[in-house]
């Protein structure tokens, strides 16, 4: 009896190692666990995934049969070839689907016998003239802070791909930095409930966050362009450490592999785990859709304002120290890559050179706020402290978060250095935040240098969860202290779209009024454009 109940226990977890947070409803020789997803697309190529287990739950090898076709019925297959699903990539299957024609929509789909998984719609890239391209732009997903209405509104737009700028899942245990009303009367438990360490821990994570039928909706409609922050890793992640990483957690760089592995297994992207994620898109003679990696490949540490930061001990050597032109946040290499393809874009005369990456570039400055102004009636005790931190840095005209590039304005310098000489028209995305911002660069000297457009987050909470004050007061504070600031919006969660055509860019914030109820409304936020040749945001 004995025997039993632990071979009883014993299949159970191996299914549910498998299953990865997935459930299933009726025996199958095989189970497409976590739907199907494109990614990183060229003009004659795109990269399939999907996911699929053993009916039986037995640890073997699963062959299987992917398929691209013109059309939805598949009557006109264009692409045909086999992969393997195996536990060594968590039984996930990546190809890349080649010999495919620019600028086309094709359907594809994975098979093993009879067993199909769902159908995917994905685009190739186009080359020669072009009139319009159009962006899905998105970060900073947390599975337990509620739903994923983003991803769903991002599955039903009229656009051509989805650049996730990261924070694709979050390393957090459970309990923390979550609703407890999402988690426990929705059911938007992570796996593991402990943070994430191992490959397992990683591995485990996604396939949850995976299991979301909106997150499925949007990898199915869209071809995704990936980067990754630091959640995907730990918070606050620099080259070779992290502010959520201790010794007690082992060794980092065995945790950094984890986590990247562990991302290139399950996210429809070509580089492998041991190589840079930086890399470029050319969008025909319209664009060049630039990847950067401003988060682990190059990047020193921040130094913030938290108990123990340099800045309390000595402000003089806390400047001196964000200010040191050896500082870096894409590293040397990065740098010079960068440079050499913007210079490339340029010269073969593309209209838009397009920076997806992670952090705000635009400088902002913390605003002067008397205090009687903040209402801390029922704010944590975390809102306390970051706003009486964030008082006393304001007295020194200090920037809001030196995690980003305003921690870096040496190296931001060398690249709006770059941006002047080698690119025509520049602009910059980011996320990072969860709230959304608009900027106009400039160097400083004032001269302009390019236009930058910041993503909401899907669902994370923004700025209103710890200011404590109105968002709508706090805006305007930040763009009355940085005149360079044309908007910001700190209090929905949301999406932007960025449509290009040779004489323009716009951009659109669309966000939506909840993300806790399943009813919900959409609507749209600021919209901005760009002139070519301008360096120019305004608003539409």
């Amino acid at each position: 009896m004995r025997r039993r109940r632990f071979l009883a226990h014993t299949a159970t977890g191996i299914a549910a190692s498998l299953l990865k947070g997935a459930s299933i409803r009726a025996a199958a020789p095989v189970h497409f666990t976590h739907g199907v997803a494109s990614g990183d697309p060229l003009s004659d190529r795109v990269i399939l995934w999907t996911r699929v287990v053993p009916g039986d739950f037995v640890d073997r090898p699963i062959e299987c049969v992917w398929e691209v076709a013109a059309d939805e019925g598949f009557s006109q297959i264009v692409a045909r070839g086999q992969a393997r699903a195996d536990r060594y990539a968590d039984y996930t299957v990546k190809v890349d689907a080649e010999g495919l024609l620019p600028g086309r929509r094709y359907f594809y789909r994975f098979a093993v016998g009879d067993s199909l998984s769902p159908v995917g719609r994905t685009r190739t890239l186009p080359v020669g003239a072009i009139e319009r391209f159009s962006l899905g732009v998105c970060s900073c997903a947390n599975y337990p802070q509620g739903r994923f209405h983003v991803y769903r509104e991002m599955a039903n737009a009229d656009i051509d791909a989805i650049v996730h700028l990261g924070d694709y899942i979050y390393e957090y245990p459970i309990g923390f930095y979550d609703s407890v009303y999402a988690r426990e009367t929705l059911g938007r438990r992570v796996e593991p409930e402990h943070e994430l360490l191992v490959l397992e821990d990683y591995r485990a994570r996604y396939g949850v966050y995976r299991t979301d039928p909106d997150l499925q909706a949007a990898h199915a409609a869209h071809p995704f362009i990936c980067v990754w922050d630091d959640h995907e890793i730990a918070n606050d992640t620099w080259r070779t450490g992290a502010q959520n990483h201790n010794r007690g957690e082992g060794d980092f760089a065995d945790r950094l592999w984890a986590a990247r592995q562990a991302y290139c297994e399950w996210l429809p992207i070509r580089a492998r785990p041991e190589q840079p994620i930086f890399r470029a898109f050319s969008i025909g003679d319209l664009a060049d859709l630039i990847m950067l990696d401003t988060r682990i490949h190059g990047r020193d540490r921040a130094y913030d304002y938290r108990k123990g930061s340099p800045v309390h001990r000595d402000l003089g050597a806390f400047r001196r120290v964000i200010a040191d032109p050896g500082r870096t946040l894409l590293g040397i290499d990065q740098e010079q890559w960068l440079s050499q393809r913007l210079s490339e874009s340029s010269e073969r005369g593309a209209t838009w050179q397009v920076l997806g990456q992670q952090v705000v570039v635009g400088s902002v400055t913390l605003p002067r706020i008397p205090d009687a102004a903040f209402d801390f009636d029922g704010a944590s005790g975390y809102a306390r402290s970051y706003v009486s931190t964030m008082q006393k840095m304001a007295v020194h005209s200090l920037p809001l978060n030196t995690d980003a590039w305003d921690g870096y304005p040496a190296a931001r310098e060398r690249l709006f250095q770059d941006l002047q000489r080698f690119a025509d028209n520049p602009v910059v995305l980011a996320g990072d935040t969860h709230n959304a911002w608009a900027f106009n660069l400039s160097d400083h000297r004032g001269r302009p240098i390019a236009v930058e457009i910041d993503t909401p987050s899907v669902n994370s909470s923004g700025a209103e969860g710890y200011i404590c004050l109105p968002p709508s007061q706090w805006a305007a504070a930040l763009r009355q202290a940085n005149p360079h600031l044309l908007a910001a919006d700190m209090a929905h969660r949301g999406w932007t779209s960025v449509s290009l055509t040779p004489e323009s860019m716009v951009a659109q914030w669309h966000f939506v009024d909840d993300v806790l109820n399943e009813n919900y409304r959409s609507f749209s936020g600021g919209r901005f454009t760009s002139a070519a040749g301008s360096r120019q945001l305004v608003r539409a």
